[in-house]
């Protein structure tokens, strides 16, 4: 039996699809049962728990044969490292006392570095906690730059008629799909690698700077013109809390752009055939960001 944490969001429920796909008993974990219904519905168990809470998510992880773990994003709390501390002891006490035996972590590029990645550190901790579990198998999945990241562009586009965030324009990014992380991720719970601590970079189809995003969207929503602009500090930071971001989430964020423009995060690994996965962003752009574009432009 598997249990699968974040059921609900962009990789989780990816994974736990392709578990039941492939006829295993799937233990789904979340706040919320109406999330999980579409899980429920194809014969997951539901399991209803705070992730900060450890004595709760030690009955989740019961019996599980391998867990695929992550930290939700709380983009309202205003103590996201403490928050994500609290995630990550829950989970590594859990794994432990439950002796569950493979575990898959959503960790990040970049996660080798213990400062100065903003919510990426977050995940250095994770990994370092399951790493002390002497008797799990661990493999941290160090995921490149979401797609997904991209999506809050819809609203710029809108309003300002660009692309804008504070990245610069010439700075190759690997990014890739939610989708693609999180069948890497049930592929490695169904063939566990060899046992032991083990990180692997999932580096998406290609890197793509934030210009070529703006191009490929461009395209896509009928504005060949279409522009990226590097926008202040500032400026980002105010959107992102309009958005509903606490001051914290939003300072880290920007945190983690400085990082990755001064060039001091970034993958470790040479892109191969092993870390390359097959979602282009042309093909995000088209099943994705064009129907979240249309919608908004509707409400």
């Amino acid at each position: 039996m598997y249990v699968v944490l974040g059921a609900s969001g962009n990789t989780g429920h990816v994974v736990a699809t392709n578990l039941l796909a492939a006829g295993q008993k799937v233990r789904v974990v979340g706040r919320n049962a109406a999330h999980l219904q579409s899980l429920t519905a194809k014969g997951a168990e539901t399991f209803i728990a705070d992730l900060t809470d450890a004595g709760t998510l030690a009955k989740a992880f019961h019996q599980a044969d391998g867990a695929y773990v992550m930290i939700p994003p709380n983009l309202s709390s205003p103590d996201p490292i403490g928050y994500s501390g609290r995630v990550s002891d829950a989970i590594a006490a859990a794994v432990k006392n439950a002796g569950t035996k493979n575990v898959v972590a959503l960790s990040s590029i970049g996660a080798e570095l213990s400062a100065g990645t903003g919510p990426v550190v977050g995940l250095h901790n994770l990994e370092q906690k399951l790493n002390q579990i002497t008797s799990a198998n661990v493999l941290s999945l160090r995921a490149a730059y979401f797609m997904e990241n991209t999506l809050p562009q819809a609203n710029a586009i809108r309003q300002m008629g660009s692309v804008a965030t504070p990245l610069r324009p010439d700075l190759k990014l690997p990014m890739i799909a939610a989708r693609d992380i999180g069948a890497a991720a049930s592929e490695a719970l169904l063939h566990p690698p060899v046992q032991g601590k083990h990180t692997r970079e999932l580096q998406g189809q290609r890197d793509l700077t934030y210009t070529e995003v703006a191009a490929t969207i461009g395209r896509a929503i009928g504005k060949p013109d279409l522009k990226y602009v590097q926008a202040p500090d500032d400026m980002f930071r105010s959107v992102l809390v309009k958005m509903g971001m606490s001051e914290q989430v939003a300072a880290m964020l920007l945190e983690m752009i400085g990082t990755l423009n001064a060039g001091k995060m970034h993958a470790l690994e040479p892109r191969s055939p092993q870390n390359t996965t097959p979602t282009t962003y042309e093909t995000f752009a088209a099943d994705t960001f064009v129907p979240a574009y249309q919608h908004q432009a509707a409400a």
